[in-house]
């Protein structure tokens, strides 16, 4: 039996995905537009059906799809879209940035730390996956002040990339958390955890609901068949979780 509980994270980017989240037990969600993207700055709709949910509410700031290497007029956009967030009273804030050297953009990281301001949790998302030294970037992320970081383990899916995440785990210590996300499923939850040590995880949860729509691709407006998250999973993810630790 681990010591603590683990937090349970799910990724939604529409009102029916927040409402299924809390019904399977979800201890905090990720609002997002365009998941299948990987995730976008969610609109103010969905950040105020989140924040009525009644749980703990942190929002992705990524302003376009492509990579993490943001010029000036997209780092303003960002910084506007960090202030509307924390005006909205969202719980955190999830982040990142690189230099074309694949390195993390600390200087861009900071300035929406700082723009979040004092009281938002603020999370390094999954730019930290694709640099080129995953550890030194925990310990810049520390020294940064964050509280968090999604990961991978720089693999497409987390439980392929245990090994880095329990690396990342030590490395982090006490001074942030964790958290494994991607293709995180109730039938690997468990041995994730197990290997790694976090006690965050972070998933989707979701479900295929439709194919694509014939004439929506044909606008090129659908490449991707529909998904939403999936209430039964949540809830097995978090009933596997709940029998693992106990509560702080």
């Amino acid at each position: 039996m681990l010591e603590h509980r683990i937090a349970l994270e799910i990724c939604v980017d529409s009102p029916a995905g927040i409402a299924a989240a809390v019904a399977g037990g979800a201890d905090r969600l990720e609002l997002c537009d365009a998941l299948e993207t990987g995730g976008l700055t969610p609109s103010p709709g969905l950040v105020r059906h989140g924040l009525e949910s009644g749980r703990a509410a942190h929002a992705m700031i990524r302003p376009r799809t492509g990579g993490f290497v943001y010029d000036e007029d997209e780092l303003a956009a960002m910084l506007v879209d960090a202030a509307a967030l924390r005006d909205a009273g969202v719980t955190g804030v999830v982040i990142g940035a690189a230099k074309r050297d694949g390195t993390l953009d600390l200087d861009a990281i900071a300035r929406l730390r700082d723009e979040a301001g004092p009281g938002m949790k603020v999370v390094l998302h999954r730019v930290i996956d694709l640099v080129p030294d995953r550890l030194a970037a925990v310990d810049q992320a520390c020294a940064l002040g964050l509280d968090g970081i999604l990961s991978s383990g720089g693999a497409l899916g987390a439980p392929d990339g245990a090994e880095m995440l329990a690396r990342m785990v030590r490395v982090a210590g006490d001074r942030l958390w964790i958290m494994a996300g991607a293709g995180v499923r109730a039938d690997n939850v468990r041995a994730l955890v197990e290997a790694t040590g976090v006690v965050n995880v972070h998933g989707s949860a979701s479900k295929q609901v439709g194919a694509i729509d014939p004439d929506l691709a044909r606008l090129g407006f659908q490449s991707v068949a529909p998904r939403t998250t999936d209430r039964d999973e949540v809830a097995r993810i978090r009933a596997i979780l709940d029998s693992m630790g106990a509560a702080r």
